[in-house]
This record gives structure tokens, sequence and C-alpha cells, in this order.
């Protein structure tokens, strides 16, 4: 046995003891008996290692060859340690310690946490898997008292000489509690240690049965997957992919579909429905299916799950703890400051609304202040963080804007008011102008007639000189367009109690010093009538009467621009675009998959922040309904934009700016691309950042001759809310950009 040891080098509780010279490595070799039996392959492994380890010329083991030959190979046994880290709870329920303490004692008694290691190779024998003996996770009770933010614990495995590299870990957990395991590390064998980032809960066999599988982190294209990996691997997904059936737990990890039907709640009133998204209707990305019951006024409505109750993501999605904690105080203090002129209305010493400038600037720099003894008492009931409550004198006070704190009357300017289109909160939408007047896509026969009001005589004069064309020409003319997002649903937003609007387009002029200028601005509504006036141009001031005419006008584009930012930029194009995607690369590609090692960390947490937004901010009468212009209609404008204006093939920086004419193709930059406006900082910051992520992804993947095709096949699904991915442009003949949700649609 001793012989075995020094020959297999795989015993971790041997491997601390190894002599680093090969005479004494040597002569215990001479030493031992031929009748133990010899593996050619494993002697011949050995010299190697000795090689290395020692830095100097192969060391001839005292055996003969033709003795090696005429003595069969013997299957022997080993043994190699796991060591696992697992993360514990910072803070515990009651239920949780009283489980907590339950697990400790019965672990003692047999029910505790059970590995078994699985080879990359088939037994010839049984066509299954090599399987190693199985192990439990030592000191389990011994170690609940630590108090650390990790626990480390062991385990030791008996295999056979012949049992391979390891691929794959089983895990079964017999306590009550789940738990959180972070990484194992397999040592003791010659090939050196086998890392496997598992980073996922672990649950009790009484909720899940099977066993958990991780893999190690070696990764596999699907036709690349050892034999002994390729069964667990479809067993895995299959899991991750459920049946499409009942109400999901909040402790499972299933991936599935569905519609956006649970955003509305029909069993208040009227009031509270909303249409369903997705499908031919009205088509929007999926999103991850809950599975709960209809409601009882509308069977095609999914019933809600109200705050404080969690809504169901895939287990390991969810948050963790200091995630969370800072995501629910953030979250608080912005529900707090969108309640503001509500409480001012209510609750302030003086009650009333907003009468001017004076009582907005008021909320930097004093906060609200509350009628007397009501501060206090608020402060001691409300679970409010820190960050709310220290808010010196004022309750829920504003962070005053840098541009602000410089020029508090900086937004009235034109300057500013342009500089907000290329490096403000929605620099994404500004585009160049390609004709004039600007036309629309809408269609006549809904909304009527779509002729633009704007003529060459509202804006001839800030041209400094050059004709309309001329200016089109040499790219001095840009535009931000929110005409067609916002005109299908004027009439309704409206008829809204305390909401008026316009579908608004705003012409900058690029002047000679490279820095932007509005020179005018059209407010549209839809047409009543033939002789109705339903359009209305509006330019810079030349007297005070037209001053404040302008500054209205500006007021309604960034009402349009914050509605647009808000529900298509950020929720749609950021958010409910990415859902479908994630949810497909868990359903199709394993964790062995090289791409989804590549994913995953980017993919963290967004199915929860989604399934956050769907409970409290995008809901009916939600945080996005209550305090945007669209009102009720916010997320049917989010649906219309992904229905007319959303391409994957469009999505990534350079192929947008291209698209918005913002930029052309230009091999002599840096990033190919040629900026049109010089000072975009959005632009310009955004092409490094993408430069960066583009590089590191090639390198990632091996460049063009990468054999990526075998990704996933390339069909595409019958129906579709979706334009059919094509060619990535930035990484063409690299990775193509195949239909990941080739199951979204069925």
């Amino acid at each position: 046995m001793a012989l075995t040891k020094e020959i297999m080098g795989c015993s971790v509780l041997e491997r601390s003891s190894f002599v680093s010279t090969s005479k004494v490595i040597l002569s215990r070799t001479r030493q031992a008996k031929p009748k133990l039996g010899f593996n050619p392959a494993l002697i011949q492994q050995r010299r190697v290692s000795l090689r290395k380890g020692l830095g100097g010329p192969a060391a001839v083991a005292a055996i003969s060859e033709d003795l090696v030959k005429a003595v069969p190979e013997k299957v022997v046994k080993f043994k190699v340690r796991a060591v696992l880290t697992v993360r514990q709870k910072n803070k515990e329920d009651l239920k949780e310690t009283i489980a907590k303490h339950l697990d400790a004692f019965t672990d003692r008694i047999g029910r505790n946490v059970v590995l078994q290691l699985v080879s990359t190779q088939l037994d010839p024998k049984t066509k299954a898997p090599k399987k190693s003996s199985e192990a439990v996770l030592r000191d389990w009770s011994k170690n609940t008292q630590v108090k650390a933010e990790k626990v480390h614990y062991t385990a030791e495995f008996t295999v056979d000489s012949n049992f391979g590299i390891p691929g794959a870990i089983t895990v079964t957990n017999k306590h009550q509690n789940e738990f959180f395991l972070e990484s194992m590390t397999i040592e003791g064998f010659a090939c050196g240690p086998v890392h496997f980032p598992c980073n996922s809960w672990v649950q009790s066999k009484k909720d899940h049965p099977g066993k958990r599988i991780f893999f190690s982190n070696k990764p596999y294209m699907p036709s690349e997957t050892p034999p002994g990996l390729k069964a667990m691997r479809e067993e895995e997904l299959k899991y991750l992919r459920g049946d499409g059936k009942g109400e999901r737990k909040l402790s499972d990890r299933i991936y599935d579909f569905d519609l956006y039907n649970d955003l509305g709640n029909p069993d208040k009133g009227i009031d509270f429905a909303r249409p369903t998204l997705g499908g031919s209707k009205i088509p929007f990305p999926r999103r991850c299916r809950t599975g709960r019951a209809p409601t009882y006024t509308d069977i095609n409505a999914e019933s809600r799950v109200e705050k404080p109750l969690p809504m169901y993501v895939p287990r390991d999605e969810r948050f963790e703890e200091s995630k969370r904690n800072t995501f629910s105080a953030g979250r608080l203090k912005a529900v707090l400051h969108n309640l503001i002129p509500s409480l001012k209305a209510s609750l302030s010493a003086n009650n009333h609304d907003f009468n001017g400038f004076s009582d907005i600037d008021s909320l930097y720099k004093e906060g609200l202040f509350l009628k007397v003894g009501l501060q206090d008492e608020l402060l001691k009931k409300l679970p409010l963080p820190k960050v709310v409550q220290e808010s010196s004198q004022g309750f829920l006070k504003y962070d005053t804007p840098k541009i602000l704190s410089k020029d508090r009357f900086a937004w009235l300017r034109d300057d500013e008011f342009a500089r907000q289109a290329i490096a403000g909160v929605n620099p994404g939408n500004i585009e160049k102008l390609t004709v004039f007047p600007p036309k629309s896509n809408l269609d006549p026969e809904v909304y009527g007639p779509l002729e633009s009001a704007l003529k060459e005589e509202h804006i001839l004069g800030h041209l400094n000189g050059m004709s309309v064309q001329q200016a089109i020409d040499e790219n001095k003319l840009f535009i931000v367009d929110y005409h067609d997002a916002y005109l299908p649903f004027l009439d309704r937003i409206n008829a809204l109690d305390g909401r008026k609007t316009y579908a608004t387009r705003t012409i900058y002029f690029l002047t000679p010093r490279g820095t932007l200028k509005p020179i005018a601005i059209e407010l549209s509504l839809p047409p009543q009538g033939p002789s109705s006036r339903s359009k209305r141009v509006v330019t810079p001031p030349v007297d005070a009467t037209s001053n404040w005419m302008w500054q209205l006008a500006k007021a309604h584009v960034n009402s349009n621009d914050a509605g647009v930012h808000q529900l298509v930029n950020h929720w749609l194009r950021t958010h409910a675009c990415m859902e479908p995607f994630i949810l497909a690369a868990h359903r199709q590609m394993s964790a062995m998959h090289p791409i989804f090692k590549l994913l995953d960390p980017h993919m963290r947490y967004t199915l929860e922040i989604n399934a956050l937004a769907r409970q409290s901010l995008i809901s009916a009468d939600g945080v996005i309904e209550s305090c945007f212009t669209p009102g009720r209609y916010c997320m049917e404008m989010s649906a219309a934009a992904y229905k007319s204006f959303w391409r994957f093939d469009k999505e990534d920086l350079p192929s947008d700016l291209i698209r918005r004419g913002v930029a052309v193709p230009d091999s002599t930059q840096p990033h190919g691309l040629r900026l049109l406006i010089e000072d975009y900082p959005y632009a310009s910051d955004g092409l490094l950042i993408w430069s960066a992520l583009e590089n590191w992804v090639r390198t990632y993947t091996g460049g063009p001759n990468w054999r990526a095709r075998k990704i996933l096949p390339q069909s595409s699904p019958k129906s579709s809310g979706f334009p059919r991915p094509s060619m990535h442009p930035s990484i063409s003949g690299s990775i193509p950009m195949v239909d990941l949700c080739q199951t979204a649609h069925p």
C-alpha cells in the first residue's frame, strides 16, 4: 500500500510528508514486493512528475520494464480529500435558528451532508460514470458555532486507482436548512487540485429529493463533453427547464418563460386592470414564469404577490444579504423621494402644492419640514435607513446636483438643456437630422395627417448663414424626436386627472464651437378635425413673453425625455429585453459551457431586480405610473417601442451610434468610428468601455477561429415577439449571436 500511495502521489495525508529527494522515493520503490502488481501508465506518470518536481533528469525506477509487463495490473484504492467553503447567513430568523441547532444535533446521528465524486470516464463494465464512495462532511455540528462569514468543511473519499479525473460532485443535504455552497476543492489526485465553483444554495432533501450536481471549473463544449458527464449535463439542464406546470416554490431553481400578465390586479377594480404584454397582440419580451393562480376576475391575469411577500425567482438569482440590504435602503429612499409632493401637500406646515421655483429649490436646501411634532413621530415609527434619517434638520432632503451647486439656475439655460441631450440622464436618443421637415412613421389612416409643422423659416435664422439643406449635408442638424412614441397615447394620457403633455420634436444646431444649440421645438397633439390646430412650433425667445413660452416648451421636452428614458432605454432595453436571454442561457447552456461561464457573472441579480420592478415599480398604480406622465399607459408605451424599434443586431453601442447617424464608420479611428459630435461624452466614454469588453471577449473566445457555431443549433422560433437576432456586427466571425430564446415562444 505504501508503494501504491507513492506511485499515485494522491493521498492528501501522505502528500505533506513526501520527501523531496529522488533517492528516498527510489529506495522505497526498490523495497517493494513485486507481488503487489504495478500500473505501467502510473509509473511513467510518476517519472514525469519527478522530472518536473525535482528539476533534474527523469528518475528511473529500479523496476525493469519486463517485470512491469509480466505483472498483471491491479486496481488499488486510495483516499482523496474535499475542502468545502460554506457561506453563512449574517442574520437568521427564529425558524432558521431552531433548524440550525436541530441540524447540528441530527448531523451526529446520520442526517448529514453526503457527497460523491463522479469521474469523467465511464465504467467499462456498467457503462455508467465511475463514482467514488460516499463521504460525509465532517464537524458540521462543531462548526455551527463558528462566527464567521465563511466556514470550511472537509470530507474524505475513497476511489480506485483507475478512477480518472473527477468532473462532477453530487451533494445530498439531509438537514432541515438550506446552505450556500461557495466552492469545493478536491486534493489528492496526481493531476493536482480540482476546483468546483458552486455559488449556489443546496436545498434540503425534503424540499428537493434529488442530488445536487456541481461540475468542475473546466469548460466543455457540448460535443466535447467527457462520456462520464454527458448524462449528468442533460439531467441538470432538464431540471432547470422544468415542465412548465404548477406554482414555483421559492426554493426552486427552474427557469421558464411567461407573459407579462401580472402587472395589474383586476380583482381590485377596473382601474387596476392592465393588458397582457407579450405574444402577437402586444409583443414584449418574456419574463420568468412563477405559475401563480389566475385572478378571480380575469382568468388570463396572474394573481399578484404584494410586499412584503417575496416573488419567485430561481433561488440562486435572489440577492445576497449585503446586496439585499443595500438595495432595500436605496429603494426606500427613492420611493420616499417620489412621494415628497404628496407628503408636502398633506403633511407640511403650509398645506399647499408647489407655488413656484422657490418651493422646489427648498427641497434641496431645507428638505421637507413637517407639521409640529409630526417629523419626530414619523422618524420613530418608520423603519428608515440611516441614509434617510441623516438629513440634518430637514426630513427627506434631496442631494443637490453638482451643476446646480455651482449655478442654481443652470437648468433654465439653453446650453445646459442641449448638453443634457448628449451628457445627461438620457443621452441615447439624439439623432442626425436627414430629412427636413422630419417625417413620422405612424399610420396616417389611424393617426391622421402626420406632416410636421416645422418650416425652414423657423430655423433658418439660427444656422449661421447656412441653408437648411447645407446644414444637413454638413452634419450640423440633429433631432430628439418623441413624436411617434407619444402621439398614439396622447388622447388617453391627457384624459387622466392631472396629466397633460404633447408629443415633442427638438431641433439642435451644432455650433462652430462644437456645442449644441436648441433652435426649434415642435409640440403635437392628435388632430381633432380638419381645421384644428394640433401642432405648434416654438423657437428661441425674443422677449419676455416668448421666453416663458420657450421655457414651457423645454419643460414638455424634458417630460417626454424622462418617460422615454425610464420606459424604453432603461426598463425595456436594459432590463426587460435581457430577461429572456438570461432564462434561455440557463435552459440551453450547461454550467460547463464556456460561454455560460463568460455570461454568468453579468446576468446575476437581473431576474430579482426585474421581479421587484413588477411587484412595485411598473405595476398598476406603482411608482412608475404615479411619477411619470404616461400614467397607466406607461407599459403599453414600452411595448410599442419594443415592437417598432428594438432589434438585437442594432443594440450594441457602435451599431446604435451608426443607426442614429451620430457616428460613421472610419477605419482610421481607434474604435472604427468617427463621431459627428466630437464632444459627446456618452459615446466617447462608452466606446472606450465597449472596446475593452470586445477585446476581452475576443481573447476569451479565441478570436475569429473559435468554433462557436457549436454553441446552439441555428433554428429559429416558429412565432416571435422578438426580431430574429442576426450576426453581431462587432464580433462577426467569432461568436454568432444565435437565438438563445428558441424556447421562449412556443
